[in-house]
């Protein structure tokens, strides 16, 4: 043989049971039927700063389990913080006797988030639209509109004696 020639013999890979390759496999398998895997939190959270910060880590946490990419984890991030900050801070106006239920869901369909307040409530229609020209240099009021636009579905339902729930929903699908 010449200097420099390498001789190359291609066999078949084959892979016994004790190899790596089945636990992979395995591994993977798991991954994916966690993403599938319905998970439920619900919580029952103070009418403080920190509460927001906690519900959005704990919606972001499920989110990740679900499946969500990066940027649908921001979208949601984002809206549970807008939600929580409207709840503490509009509706139980940091009132430390009252507290904001807020759950978590998902399932191979859905990603659904309720946040509850005891405050006095709000009227939905008559919220100043954010994109009009005498609100555009307004400092607050596009909390409800960014939490439209990142989620697929939002709901506002007044509770009686008091209070106000709103849904987020989020669909696999539109990932």
């Amino acid at each position: 043989m010449r200097a420099g020639c390498f001789l190359t013999f291609a066999a078949p890979v084959i892979y016994s049971d004790d190899s790596l390759w089945p636990r992979i496999l395995a591994v993977l398998r798991m991954r994916e039927e966690s993403r599938q895997t319905p998970e439920t939190v619900e919580r029952f959270l103070d009418s403080t700063l920190g509460s927001v910060d906690s519900a959005e880590e704990l919606a972001v946490g499920v989110a990740q389990r679900a499946g969500f990419d990066e940027d649908d984890l921001m979208k949601i991030g984002m809206a549970v913080r807008e939600s929580m900050v409207n709840a503490v801070v509009h509706g139980n106006r940091y009132n430390a006797n009252k507290k904001v239920r807020f759950s978590v869901a998902s399932n191979r369909e859905r990603f659904t988030v309720r946040i509850a307040d005891e405050g006095d409530g709000f009227d939905f229609s008559h919220l100043p639209d954010p994109l009009s020209q005498e609100n555009l240099t307004r400092a607050s009021g596009r909390g409800i509109f960014l939490v439209r636009s990142f989620m697929d579905e939002f709901q506002v339902q007044r509770l009686e004696p008091a209070g106000t729930e709103v849904t987020l929903v989020k669909y696999m699908a539109s990932q």
